[in-house]
């Protein structure tokens, strides 16, 4: 039973293998941090991601599963590896970016109509 949950179990392999054909049908060939596109050349090299990190969880409707390349998966359990060891105020996915505020084209209107 304990080798289903490392993933070397048969059963584990047909599971993964279950919402991963799900996912790929759900979402675009896109890793969802760094945007490299797939296409069936690579596709193996993207990997299904489960949100809150539980490998049980896995809704019809894939809320719990975002697309992410090799490297960006290997980052993010990294970051949820280093926060369970290293502690924190809150979870790696808690906190949300805050959104760009710098507008690079805020005087174009003004150039462009001097000419």
């Amino acid at each position: 039973m304990a080798a289903d949950k490392t993933g070397s179990g048969s059963d584990y392999a047909r599971r993964e293998q279950g919402y991963r054909d799900r996912a790929l049908k759900l979402y675009p060939w896109i890793c969802g941090r760094c945007s490299r596109e797939f296409t069936y050349s690579n596709l193996r090299e993207l990997t299904v991601h489960h949100k809150d990190h539980n490998h049980e969880n896995n809704p019809p409707d894939g809320s719990n599963w975002e697309l992410l390349c090799l490297y960006c998966h290997d980052n993010e359990h990294s970051k949820y590896h280093e926060h369970r060891l290293y502690g924190g105020d809150e979870t790696p996915r808690e906190k949300e970016p805050e959104p760009a505020r710098h507008n690079p084209f805020a005087g174009l209107k003004g150039l462009l109509d001097k000419k």
